[in-house]
């Protein structure tokens, strides 16, 4: 996909957000047919993210934070209908499952004040919403996390399961085609701290690149995922291991694919085109 494309997709589902028109992704469907729906998904997701993280800092002062709660309890001792967070988030245009933690966190607090609570208690009780002791809240929470499609467990248990997905369709392909590897969870057994999905045994070349591990991303690659990326895993794999292969299976912007001549590859699919290394032809 072309950058400017990309550019037009993100202000349509800003302008779909302003406007509160409903389910995003089927309008985004509409408005452009040619794209897969898994790639506008990605896509839509990762502007929720950039949302969320936009408001995260104005919502989590101690100040706002104590107003978001006592707005909820009240809201609950007036006896309005179940979903209380879910509107609130809707009024707040934040996440579903991060007004849930949040309101969560301050309960938490104000019942239990000499008690530390840490994240991993907080995360027990999102991943088990009938451990919270205050009924109203308990259900409240379970709302949330089942309206929020991009945060909280719910989401990251489909979020995982969707990368083992494509994990395993990339290590079919090889299999397919007799290429010998060693996957992520082997070469953590062997010391390795920052790995890729694949490390082949024997290099293959791909449109005439050399590659030597294959990294695999559910997801849709956009300036400022890839940039992550590319800082915090894919040149530590060309460092250790040269040159290698990305694949977004969701897509990616073409003009981030500016590096294969320094050894890392962007495709959206598992390449047809391979050659393979014939031992036999070396001296």
């Amino acid at each position: 996909m072309k950058l400017q494309q990309y550019t037009e997709i993100q202000k349509t589902i800003n302008d779909i957000y302003s406007n509160g028109e409903g389910n995003v992704v089927a309008a985004l469907l509409k408005k452009f047919p040619d794209i897969k729906k898994t790639t506008l998904g990605s896509i839509c997701t990762q502007e929720i993210q950039r949302k969320v993280k936009k408001s995260y800092h104005r919502l989590n002062t101690p100040e706002k934070t104590l107003e978001i709660f006592k707005s909820y309890t009240t809201r609950v001792e007036e006896g309005e209908a179940p979903g209380v967070l879910v509107r609130m988030a809707q009024e707040l245009d934040y996440s579903p499952a991060m007004l849930a933690k949040l309101v969560l966190e301050h309960h938490l607090k104000t019942t239990c004040p000499d008690v530390n609570i840490n994240k991993s208690q907080i995360n027990s009780l999102l991943r088990d919403t009938t451990l919270i002791d205050d009924r109203d809240l308990s259900y409240e929470v379970y709302l949330c996390l089942l309206e929020d499609d991009v945060y909280g467990p719910f989401a990251d248990s489909i979020k995982h399961s969707i990368g083992q997905e494509y994990e395993f369709l990339l290590c079919q392909e090889l299999d397919k085609l007799n290429i010998v590897y060693h996957d992520e969870g082997e070469l953590r057994s062997r010391g390795y701290d920052k790995t890729p999905d694949i490390k082949l045994d024997i290099p293959i070349a791909v449109d005439g690149h050399v590659i030597n591990w294959i990294e695999s991303k559910a997801s849709f690659g956009d300036e400022e995922s890839h940039r992550t990326y590319l800082k915090d895993q894919f040149w530590s794999y060309w460092n250790r291991f040269g040159p290698g292969l990305v694949i977004y299976w969701f897509g990616f912007i073409e003009e981030l694919d500016e590096h294969r001549e320094k050894g890392i590859m962007l495709r959206d699919s598992f390449p047809s085109s391979i050659t393979f290394m014939d031992p036999l032809s070396v001296n």
